[in-house]
């Protein structure tokens, strides 16, 4: 086996990693999400201008989260390109 083979499956069991850790922070940041929702539909002390910037916040991080995601598969769509050279 030469090294571009073996440099392909550690890129390949690098992307595998990689995307089964994404998916587990996405089912923790889900059940966060969740978890903080019912908290907020408690808080009947908290404002709605406060409930407005969690929201926000909320929407934020997901975006930043894709973002990333969309980064990360990109450059390894990159590094495929290479080895399909």
């Amino acid at each position: 086996m030469n090294n571009k083979a073996i440099l392909k499956q550690v890129v390949q069991f690098n992307k595998t990693v990689f995307d089964n850790a994404f998916k587990a922070m996405n089912l923790a940041q889900d059940q966060g999400e969740k978890m903080l929702n019912a908290l907020l539909d408690q808080a009947t002390w908290l404002p709605e201008d406060g409930r407005k910037t969690i929201a926000e916040w909320m929407k934020t991080y997901k975006k930043g989260v894709d973002d990333f995601k969309k980064a990360v598969d990109e450059q390894y769509k990159k590094v495929d390109d290479f080895f399909a050279n």
